[in-house]
């Protein structure tokens, strides 16, 4: 039995024994005293299935109750945790800790109260201590088994592999099938039971602390997390269920949420006996004053219990502090006077973050690992920076949100009337409240934003659009221009070179954190939607890009932190632990070592969709469909290949700072431990990289051609891609050739719905040779093919691309005969395409022939609709080429950040959010953005110094040009200048192999 003199325990816990530190305001204020009277023993059951007494005075509050049970756990964010019990209606209901127990609790000797979970906050990040996210595991845990948390199989098992690593620790597949046949975590565990073994073999080595982190990672995802169902009906009598998070009042049918109501569209909640009302703001953009939602409840009870709940959930996640106490009417009262009593969100998070306890052990009742608590790492691991945002902001809401909730405010004379409303609960704005800056996306609803995006919106994605291959569609209507005032804020940016590279570093994290969302949120989220996807596919892609979003996302939010305090410090010289970045990284490096599974996974995935498709015509289409939203900017399989091409990025910032620091430097060691412990982990990855990345270049080619199938086989390889001119008897004319390991095809681009090239000649390599032969036919640049006796003169646009063609010509032509012999035939049978020993000069008839039959031939449905900025396509409006070096240069050369854009003939700059990768840039307003607004492929550009004479009175400007196209961009700083320069000057000149192999990376 647990009496109240027990509780000093508590101060111990904490480290300061004046306070307990649970539902305090300030470190010095004490728990409510015990009132006098009789003891009454209160049962309690815990989340460990554990049951105590406690020996409450019966006049006490139900916060003393409260406190008392939070002590005896040692609990300090006891906050986000209530007690409830079973009413005389036989309804579940939250302990009121204003209220006396015993007007309460009729039977205390007879009723037992359930220590839960009550607030469910969207990030789990800001659970500071071991110990809550322990009991945050155990809800979760119990919620499975009751089937109150729904999900997917695969979340399901996945869920279930966490909670038996922290119980019974590293995988033995004895133990774990012998554990999971006598414990029973969710309902038709059975059928789910190699699944889970599964995932808990990728989990070795997990602590138990790490495996709760991991458990509320995935838990804190699914849309039914923390969500308690109330039934009610509609106006016209349609059941459904009510629910309130931390966002808003949620509306669900079944499990299927149909619609919610953001705290920013809310302006009251209130009950009049059974009917719950949602009033909404006005919407002046459609002209509707306001309107108000009815819901039917069961009875007047369950009503105001439902709105007591979103009551305290809106005090608790939107507030900044306790609600004060209504004033007592003279007279007469209206309403319930119930109001949210505690802390909020955020002074449990400010009162945690500002004070350092003592951390204790604590017993973990169902892991039957030896683990010291005491010693966890994961309290460090928790990022400052999601802590601060969750309380600014946790919604995906307008700048209307910083509208402050009172209860029992100002209402209209409507609601006020004796009788015609129990208690409303109003929303009004109020000048003094502080809105958030920068409000964070929750997880939940950038789900149901993207997902809405991807599938609600697919016929406006795929309307035709002028070609992005001239200029960038981008105009300058809208855009935000910046002023003299703005110009000289920005040239007091730091010129420090470490911060630059600090900077640079954020940038890309940001682009390549949203580039993994796309995977784990927009492109799963679609594939759970099909039923011709296989589960191994889902649980391949879940297990291999899951992990890797959560260790980016806690390393942004810790790069963020680590940048924020940078600038806020730099002004006053505050340097060493704040001015650094090679402790973030080396911590970030170790962690990717552990995941580096996942990493060689990535390669796995490329292959094992391209299998599905190719077994499910349906499955091709739904993702070539995705690959047309806005969202998915650039190849699919390019995302999915994202973590092994981070990894070169990591590489390269680090080269940068250990160039830049001496030796002495106390940043030095650091990063020089992460450069070779990255360069390790690439070392490892390189050869499966290489061969990925070529097999995923064949795969969009496969797209972009008529004519050819399985292009992509073991032992392809190719080589470059581009535009040269044929020469025949009509003259020069444009094809696009396509040269490869063994054989060379050429083709052209006819007048199809489809943009895709068709084939019209393959050429083999073994047995040709290649001269220059501009005296012989009078042509500029051009050289001849011969092969077979037969010859074939073609012509570059400069010398520069003529000679690199002849070089990859010769180095493949060495290649094929180094192979013993010809390859065979690449072709397939295909009407209309012509093998080496056909006729050289093709007629029209033969060009229209091989249309027809190929396209007939082809797979309609497939094909119906393709991408027309492909890199092919982009060689050939801008006639140009495109190599296998151009394509390793372009996957190290990836740039994010601000730059300000002006056209030739306009006068104010652009402030855009510019993402460089696949030879093109992209344009965004901000960095939030979900898809670009332009593109600019660069092949063909130039990209120079903005010249005196241009008028350009500005620093750090660059000029790209191409024919009279010409657009001027301006960077922050010295070092940003030269890095843009680098990496467009990367795109824009295609190597040869000689330069590549010859070429040092400018410091």
């Amino acid at each position: 039995m647990v009496e109240h003199g027990q509780t000093s325990m508590a101060g111990q816990r904490l480290g300061a024994p004046e306070t307990l530190g649970i539902s305090t305001l300030e470190p010095g204020h004490k728990p409510p005293a015990m009132p006098a009277g009789r003891l009454v023993p209160i049962r309690v059951l815990l989340l460990d299935d554990s049951e105590e007494i406690f020996d409450i005075s019966h006049r006490a509050s139900g916060r003393v109750l409260f406190e008392t049970v939070c002590s005896h756990l040692n609990l300090i964010e006891g906050d986000y945790f209530g007690l409830e019990f079973q009413s005389r209606h036989r309804k579940m209901v939250w302990l009121d800790l204003l209220k006396p127990i015993r007007k309460q609790i009729t039977r205390p000797k007879h009723t037992v109260l359930r220590f839960v979970v009550k607030f469910f906050p969207p990030d789990h990040t800001v659970l500071l201590e071991e110990l809550t996210r322990y009991l945050f595991a155990l809800q979760v845990r119990q919620d499975l088994a009751s089937g109150r948390l729904t999900c997917s199989d695969p979340s399901a098992a996945l869920l279930v592999s966490h909670i038996i690593q922290s119980e019974i620790g590293d995988f033995e597949e004895t133990r774990c099938r012998q554990h999971l046949l006598n414990t029973n975590y969710i309902p038709d565990q059975m059928a789910l039971m190699d699944t889970i073994m599964e995932f808990h073999h990728k989990h070795t080595g997990q602590s138990p602390a790490e495996s709760d982190y991991r458990l509320l990672e995935v838990a804190s995802r699914l849309e039914m997390y923390g969500i308690r169902l109330h039934p009610a009906k509609d106006r016209e009598g349609t059941k459904l269920s009510l629910a309130v998070a931390h966002g808003g009042v949620l509306v669900f049918q079944g499990h299927n949420r149909i619609n919610d109501f953001n705290w920013s569209k809310i302006r009251k909640l209130s009950f009049k006996r059974r009917r719950f009302l949602v009033k909404l703001r006005a919407d002046p953009s459609q002209n509707v004053n306001q309107d108000t939602l009815e819901f039917l409840m069961a009875s007047r009870d369950c009503c105001k219990m439902f709105w007591k709940i979103c009551v305290e959930y809106h005090a608790f996640f939107r507030l900044f502090e306790e609600p004060r106490p209504k004033p007592k009417p003279v007279l007469f009262s209206r309403g319930s006077s119930f109001r949210f009593s505690g802390r909020t969100q955020k002074q449990v998070i400010d009162y945690v973050k500002e004070n350092e306890f003592k951390k204790l052990p604590f017993n973990r009742k169902h892991s039957r690992v030896q683990y010291n608590s005491s010693l966890s790492p994961l309290r460090h691991q928790v990022p400052n920076q999601a802590v601060k945002q969750s309380w600014e902001g946790s919604f995906l809401v307008s700048s209307e949100d910083s509208a402050v909730v009172r209860p029992g405010g100002n209402s209209s004379p409507s609601t006020q009337r004796n009788g015609s409303s129990d208690q409303t609960y109003t929303i009004q704005e109020d000048s003094t409240s502080r809105a958030a800056k920068q409000p964070p996306v929750d997880r939940a609803e950038v789900t149901c934003a993207l997902v809405t995006l991807v599938n609600g919106h697919a016929d406006d994605c795929r309307a035709a659009t002028p070609s992005p291959l001239i200029s960038p569609m981008l105009n300058d209507t809208g855009a935000i221009r910046t002023d003299d005032e703005e110009d000289n804020r920005r040239k007091n940016c730091r010129t420090d070179k470490a911060y630059c590279i600090a900077k640079e570093l954020l940038n890309t994290e940001r682009t390549y954190l949203k580039d993994l969302e796309l995977i784990t949120v927009l492109f799963q989220g679609v594939l759970d939607k099909e039923d011709c996807v296989p589960e191994a596919l889902k649980t391949l892609l879940t297990s291999t890009y899951e992990p890797l979003h959560s260790h980016h996302t806690h390393f942004l939010q810790e790069l963020e932190e680590r940048l924020s305090l940078w600038e806020g410090q730099c002004n006053m010289q505050v340097k060493g632990e704040i001015q650094r970045l090679g402790d973030l990284l080396l911590k970030s490096v170790q962690e990717l070592k552990a995941l580096s599974a996942q990493l060689e996974m990535s390669s796995e995935c490329v292959f094992a969709l391209e299998r599905a498709c190719v077994a499910s015509c349906r499955l091709e289409c739904v993702c070539r469909e995705f690959e047309l939203q806005k969202v998915c900017y650039i190849p699919l399989n390019v995302f999915l290949l994202s973590p092994l091409h981070r990894l070169l990025h990591y590489r390269q910032i680090l080269d940068r700072l250990c160039k830049h620091y001496p030796p002495t430097h106390t940043d030095y060691s650091d990063c020089k431990a992460a450069l070779d412990d990255v360069c390790k982990l690439e070392a490892a990855l390189r050869p499966g990289l290489e061969e990925i990345e070529n097999y995923q270049k064949l795969l969009e080619l496969q797209k972009d051609l008529i004519g050819v199938e399985h292009l992509a086989v073991a032992g392809r390889q190719l080589i470059r891609l581009g535009c040269l001119s044929k020469l025949s008897g009509k003259g020069l004319q444009q094809r696009m050739f396509f040269l490869f390991n063994g054989v060379l095809l050429y083709s052209t681009r006819g007048i199809t719905s489809t943009n895709q090239f068709t084939v019209h000649r393959q050429l083999p390599l073994h047995g040709m040779t290649i001269r220059e032969s501009e005296d012989e036919w009078g042509v500029p640049h051009s050289f001849t093919l011969m092969v077979q006796q037969q010859s074939l003169v073609v012509a570059a646009r400069s010398e520069s691309e003529m000679e690199k063609w002849m070089e990859d010509l010769k180095m493949a032509v060495d290649m094929a005969e180094e192979s013993n012999g010809p390859t065979a035939d690449l072709l397939t049978a295909s009407k209309g395409v012509k093998s080496s020993g056909a006729s050289e000069v093709e007629s029209e008839d033969d060009h229209r022939g091989s249309q027809t039959s190929l396209q007939c031939n082809g797979n309609d449905s497939a094909n119906t609709r393709h991408r027309g900025n492909t890199t092919a396509h982009v060689c050939w409006h801008r006639n140009t080429s495109v190599s296998k070096l151009d394509f390793s240069i372009a996957t190290e050369n990836q740039l994010s950040g601000n730059l300000l854009r002006k056209f030739k003939n306009s006068n104010g700059w652009q402030r855009l959010w510019v993402v460089f990768t696949n030879f093109t840039l992209f344009f965004y307003k901000t960095h939030e953005d979900e898809y670009p607004l332009a593109s600019l492929p660069l092949l063909g550009y130039s990209v120079t110094h903005a010249g005196e004479s241009e008028n350009i009175h500005k620093d750090h400007v660059f000029k790209l040009h191409f024919k009279s196209h010409i657009y001027y961009f301006r960077t922050e700083s010295e070092y940003f200048f030269e890095r843009w320069m680098t990496v467009i000057r990367s795109a824009t000149a295609s190597a040869s192999r000689t330069r590549y192999l010859n070429r040092t990376e400018p410091d």
